[in-house]
């Protein structure tokens, strides 16, 4: 089996990029997607609503991840430390589930005859900080300019101070303890991807990195 896991800031092009890895045939494991499932789970609901109060949770009872973005993401040490507790809380969760999918795809796809095996695509926003790139046959590092990369963030409605409080956010957790750094032997293969332009501009790159890894 091939890993790939994806590198880059909130909106830099993670999505567009794993999904043309989808559609060329990777297994794609979307860590974010996941978060939003344990958010969901009644027990995680419970800790949010004790630790966070009624801003935290929607009318309908489910976590307002809009609302509990603007409590844990901030300038402030009480910011800090709120998306510290939070992070406790969904992480692990996340962690587990991530590694059960990549067990999944390595037992369902022992018969693949395809010329390098099944491809297992990892969109995980703290790639390096949760030492998934210790998995990694290659690490994709999604390069976008910062303006286009601010415009999308307005469209989706992410205020400025939210926008720079997220990138702190991110910024900081780029590094790794030493006991996370891969082992030795297992140096992941680096490739960047452009993410400013077009999406045909970005598949191209896309496509030649798969071929690149798969031979396909």
């Amino acid at each position: 089996m091939i890993t790939i896991g994806l590198q880059g800031r909130m909106a830099s092009g993670k999505s567009a990029v794993a999904g043309r890895f989808g559609a060329l045939g990777g297994r794609v494991i979307d860590a974010d997607a996941i978060a939003h499932e344990v958010l969901d789970e009644a027990d995680v609901r419970a800790a949010v609503a004790a630790r966070f109060g009624a801003a935290a949770i929607a009318a309908d009872g489910r976590v307002d991840r809009a609302q509990l973005a603007k409590l844990v993401f901030g300038a402030t040490p009480a910011h800090a430390a709120a998306l510290a507790e939070l992070e406790a809380l969904v992480h692990p969760r996340v962690h587990q589930r991530i590694e059960r999918a990549l067990a999944t795809i390595r037992e369902t796809d022992r018969g693949d005859t395809a010329a390098r095996g099944p491809v297992a695509v990892l969109d995980v926003p703290l790639l390096v900080k949760a030492g998934w790139d210790r998995v990694c046959d290659a690490i994709v590092r999604l390069e976008c300019e910062d303006g286009v990369r601010r415009e999308r963030l307005a469209r989706r409605g992410i205020s400025a101070e939210q926008q720079a409080a997220r990138d702190a956010a991110w910024e900081s957790q780029q590094s790794r303890s030493p006991a996370g750094s891969p082992p030795p032997g297992r140096r992941p293969k680096t490739f960047s991807v452009d993410t400013s332009r077009d999406l045909a501009y970005t598949h191209a790159q896309v496509d030649r990195i798969w071929h690149t890894l798969t031979g396909r």
